[in-house]
């Protein structure tokens, strides 16, 4: 039984927020009759909670829960990606790697900033987003290459997808360390982004997003994100801030 209720909670995500019964049905593989008896006690313990038109989505009782999670990176990090923001007056995200995709789990953004496509706590596919090139480029060789083999989507016309051309963008990213994108996530908007590398291991990105028409700004961005990754890395390692 806790697997269903589990399967339940898991098919809200950040592309399905609202869902009715039946979508939590199909998208759980819960029976229809068994998915309405624990929408009820989970809508009861406040796990889940309705909407006005009677679709379901998280309840605040799991928020709650989910505030007591580890969150020690995002804590250390939020700081510094608030001096980014302040200095550049960007979009500023924070972003893991998890499994095949990068989970971004902090962001600062302007009401004239562009449009993210990315949202805390969502995930997007790691070759389009200047995160995902800067984490890809500093996994292991069998990971790139698990990566590269499979058949990658392709969300915008200037996405690269060719096996060969991706790892040595990755090989330029992880030498000059940072990486750049240009409408390959979405259309009209490009970004730099760099590792948080801590003993070499990148346990974070961070990344700067813009507007495509200034991308020629692109590269002046650079600076302040290497520096503020690099005292991310320090914080989080627990190395006294340079004078």
């Amino acid at each position: 039984m806790t697997s269903k209720v589990l399967a339940i909670l898991g098919a809200f995500d950040t592309g399905h927020p609202h869902l009715s019964l039946s979508e939590v049905s199909r998208r759980s593989g819960v029976p229809l009759a068994t998915a309405h008896r624990l929408v009820g006690e989970l809508v009861a313990w406040q796990a889940l909670s309705r909407t006005a038109d009677g679709r379901l989505r998280i309840g605040l009782r799991l928020w709650e829960l989910g505030q007591l999670a580890p969150g020690r990176l995002q804590e250390v990090a939020h700081p510094w990606l608030q001096e980014l923001y302040a200095d550049t007056g960007e979009n500023v995200h924070l972003a893991v790697r998890d499994g095949l995709e990068v989970l971004y789990v902090d962001k600062l953004h302007g009401r004239r900033a562009v449009r993210l496509v990315s949202r805390t706590g969502g995930r997007l596919p790691m070759h389009p987003t200047g995160v995902g090139k800067a984490l890809l480029a500093h996994e292991p060789e069998w990971f790139q290459a698990a990566y590269l083999g499979r058949e990658l989507e392709r969300p915008t016309p200037r996405t690269i997808v060719e096996p060969g051309r991706l790892a040595r963008e990755l090989a330029t990213v992880r030498a000059q360390g940072y990486a750049l994108t240009f409408e390959e996530m979405s259309l009209g908007s490009c970004s730099a982004a760099a590792p948080v590398l801590v003993d070499g291991h990148a346990v974070a990105a961070v990344g700067i997003v813009l507007s495509s028409r200034r991308a020629r700004g692109l590269q002046r961005l650079v600076e302040p994100l290497l520096r503020v990754t690099a005292g991310i890395a320090r914080a989080y390692s627990g190395i006294p801030p340079q004078d």
